[in-house]
């Protein structure tokens, strides 16, 4: 190997200087000279190897800019010295031209066979060669330019991925029981997978599933995680979260972009499940005796972010499950897989290994290896995304457990120990907080006034430490009002899967052709020293009902009349009380700060 030119080609090795630099490589001296000549006149810096073996010590010291290469050499001949060089360069692009005496067309075509980008046969012509440097310069800087870029946006999705799971991905429930596949087709993944527990102790869990996919369909997963924690916390039905994320993904998506989502909301008592589907494959209700498919929700709404013009209220299908059940989301990445000879996975496929799926067994866990001997090593096209929810007690919350702040709602409310503001002067009360909501009948299909209630008490009152229980209790007293009171449903139906459906079918029924009537509530908070309480009244201009049977049947009776509900406001309250006709109910919740 020969250094030759100014010091500039010596200096390469230590240090990179401002000169371009040329490896040229031929076991003949006279071709060298030509090429060194040349190519000082042009600006570089030259390199001499009189062989394959010097190439490859010469590009290891230091890579040049461009090679020029002969074929048939001593000790290792072109072609295998650039086999050598491309595997070293690994994803750097230097230019390599072959200058060869062979006019043989597959040895000319095995030049650019083994990693060389253009070749000339020798003799070579100046003017040609120079314009054949001059094309090389532009690609190599063309390379350069991408390279840099490419890192850029590597580093950007880096960044943007420690913000993406931080925000969307960190705040979901962990739950062991909830089995999931999320498997991106790039970096990022266009699907989503939010969880998380409501006031009333409801599992919420959306999978949705951005257009397209990797970063920019994954910036839509922010906005959309944003409302639906939000809305959660703040108690707000499942159909008003869902026209949230709609409103503000609407406002800001980009024309031909949208998000099609599947939405469950378990209830607490784990008897039903509320679901809508906005343009997903089915949800799918599995029995937990056989895992055969008890029911399909199939799409039944445009994906989100599309119009504003969409009544979610009526979308929603609240269905009967019972313990053991299993809820499968899935997003269309599944069904639409293919593997190497271009065949799609299927929606016959995924249902026949549901099937064959015993009980007790996890579905997604069957169908992620049956997707990965299907597809083996075959390219991802889309994001596949499932999630199996098992309809137990271990998707509910434990508050207590959850988090140390929070009271547990087997704690009696007389000994809470949660401490709201202190609001006293002394040991002298201060004046009571008081107000007031009156909601004509004509509202209420489309009011829910328990979230602004929760809000509006924790920013007077302060009272963070007892929303999830006042949550609870306001909404028995006022779906008690509304269910029993204006719409006169007898709870006795919800008994057999049938009622179930009837129960709640009459009921959206008697809620569309309400027209008339009030529900008023009235809070009063008092602090003391001690800790403090709260009056709740709560008026319906219903018929109201015998309080005979309430007053005199235990506590298994009284469920058994009217459901949970009253049993539920004994449990949580210091009292309740009824008034005649039945139609008003005062209750008093309190707190003491000192045990």
């Amino acid at each position: 190997m020969t250094i030759t030119s100014d010091s500039d080609a010596a200096k390469r090795y230590g240090k990179k200087q401002n000169r371009p630099v040329a490896l040229v490589v031929d076991d003949e001296n006279t071709n060298r000279t030509f090429l060194r000549t040349f190519l000082e006149a042009d600006g570089y810096s030259v390199i001499e190897a009189g062989n394959g073996v010097e190439a490859i010590q010469a590009f290891q010291e230091s890579p040049p800019d461009i090679i020029f290469m002969d074929v048939i050499m001593p000790i290792m001949d072109g072609y295998e010295a650039v086999t050598q060089i491309q595997k070293l360069a690994e994803a750097q692009f230097i230019p390599i031209l072959f200058l060869t005496a062979l006019t043989d067309e597959n040895a000319l075509a095995k030049c650019i066979e083994v990693g060389g980008h253009d070749f000339l046969t020798k003799p070579v012509s100046p003017i040609v060669l120079k314009a054949k440097v001059r094309s090389m310069e532009r690609i190599r800087k063309l390379h350069l330019e991408v390279f840099r870029l490419y890192g850029q946006m590597k580093m950007d999705q880096e960044m943007a991925e420690t913000v993406f799971n931080g925000v969307v991905i960190a705040d979901n429930i962990k739950l062991d029981c909830i089995k999931t596949i999320l498997k991106p087709a790039e970096q990022f993944s266009g699907d989503v997978l939010l969880t998380a527990h409501a006031p009333s102790s409801d599992i919420h869990i959306l999978l949705g599933d951005f257009t397209g996919h990797g970063l920019a369909a994954a910036l839509g997963a922010l906005p959309a995680s944003e409302v639906f924690r939000a809305m959660t916390a703040k108690g707000f039905s499942p159909h008003q979260i869902v026209a949230g994320i709609n409103k503000k993904l609407f406002s800001l998506l980009p024309t031909g972009m949208f998000f099609a989502i599947q939405f469950i909301s378990i209830s607490s008592n784990l008897e039903y499940v509320n679901a809508i589907n906005c343009g997903m494959p089915d949800i799918l209700l599995l029995s937990s005796e056989t895992g055969a498919i008890k029911q399909r929700i199939s799409s039944n709404s445009l994906p989100l972010g599309i119009s504003l013009d969409i009544d979610f209220h009526s979308l929603f299908v609240r269905s009967k499950i019972s313990h053991g059940d299993r809820i499968l989301l899935v997003s269309d990445g599944v069904t639409e897989a293919r593997n190497a000879d271009n065949t799609y996975f299927g929606k016959e496929r995924f249902e026949t290994i549901l099937q064959n799926t015993k009980p007790g067994e996890s579905a997604v866990e069957s169908i992620a290896k049956a997707l990965a001997d299907f597809c083996q090593d075959a390219p991802q096209d889309d994001d596949i995304s499932l999630a199996e929810i098992p309809c137990i007690p271990d998707v509910l919350p434990d508050w207590a457990e959850n988090d140390a702040d929070d009271e547990d709602f087997s704690a009696s409310p007389s000994t809470s120990k949660a401490k709201p503001p202190s609001t006293t002067h002394g040991n002298i009360s201060v004046d009571p907080l008081e107000f007031s909501i009156t909601l004509p009948g004509g509202r209420l299909s489309n009011s829910d006034p328990i979230p602004l209630l929760i809000n509006h008490i924790q920013e007077m009152e302060g009272l963070q430490k007892h929303r999830r229980l006042l949550f609870t209790l306001l909404t028995e007293l006022y779906i008690n009002a509304l269910d029993h009171g204006l719409l006169q449903l007898d709870s006795s139906m919800k008994s057999s899967p049938e009622g179930f459906s009837a129960y709640f079918s009459e009921r959206e029924k008697r809620l569309a052709a309400l027209n008339h009537g009030f529900i008023k509530i009235n809070i009063q908070t008092h602090n003391t020293v001690q800790g403090g309480k709260m009056i709740i009244r709560v008026e319906d201009s219903g018929k109201g009902f015998n309080l005979k049977l309430i007053n005199n049947a235990d506590t298994h009776n009284v469920e058994k009349l009217c459901g949970r509900g009253i049993h539920l406001l004994n449990s949580l309250c210091e009292s309740v009380r009824y008034e005649e006709p039945g139609n008003r109910v005062e209750v008093i919740y309190s707190w003491n700060d000192e045990l």
